[in-house]
């Protein structure tokens, strides 16, 4: 049966330390005057535009001025990321560059990313750990502000670039926040959970995932639970 994955980045793949906070911060400092309670929110699961909006409803900003000045935010945003970001604070997750090597051995496996990156902030993260080749193609945060729209996305473009279909449980999503477990159950697919992020492995249990692991050291078993 062909398979498509489609990877988390954040706290599933690699963690960035504190370079997105620091960057962000600046970024709404800049641009809206505050940067919000940005030491005190948990961003897991939520796409770059989403958590503006968050931080700027916490901090008391009306919405039709995040609105208007969202694009220069995200902007500089990531012109931030890209000049600040340095190869020795990207740290991979345990057992995360050996899976995404096997499973692009694997003819019957397409992969991708779902992620609430930024298109361009996404690639500067992986970059330093050598993974991009391995994805040609994802939904990104820069698509939509909603995380639930990308997963379905994500799957059509999949199909348009490799001419395959894939449906239900052929989709494996993978990730470390109840989001990324729930995005994949609101469209029928493969929901895996991963336990590497800040979220606890009791909390994603309670989500009902397919699978949960508590990382990916164990490659034979992470391979098990992506591939069902």
């Amino acid at each position: 049966m062909q398979r498509l994955v489609l990877f988390d980045i954040d706290g599933t793949l690699l963690s960035s330390r504190t370079v997105f906070r620091n960057a962000l911060g600046r970024a709404l400092s800049e641009i809206y005057g505050t940067s919000g309670p940005i030491e005190d929110t948990d961003f897991s699961g939520m796409t770059d535009p989403q958590i503006v909006f968050e931080l700027m409803q916490k901090a008391g900003v009306v919405r039709p001025i995040v609105e208007e000045r969202l694009a220069s935010a995200l902007d500089a945003f990531a012109s931030y990321i890209s000049s600040s970001l340095r190869p020795e604070d990207v740290v991979p997750k345990a057992g995360a560059i050996r899976l995404v090597e096997r499973l692009s051995e694997l003819e019957h496996v397409t992969l991708g990313l779902l992620t609430g990156n930024l298109e361009p902030c996404a690639r500067k993260k992986l970059e330093p750990l050598g993974l991009n080749p391995h994805f040609p193609f994802g939904a990104f945060g820069s698509d939509h502000a909603d995380r639930y729209q990308l997963p379905a996305l994500a799957v059509e473009r999949a199909q348009t670039l490799s001419g395959k279909k894939f449906r239900e449980k052929a989709v494996v999503i993978v990730g470390d926040s109840i989001h990324d477990v729930r995005c994949g159950q609101s469209i029928g697919v493969r929901a895996v959970g991963v336990a590497s992020g800040r979220t606890s492995r009791e909390r994603l249990a309670r989500e009902s995932p397919d699978a949960l692991l508590d990382d990916f050291s164990d490659t034979e078993a992470a391979l098990s639970a992506v591939l069902g």
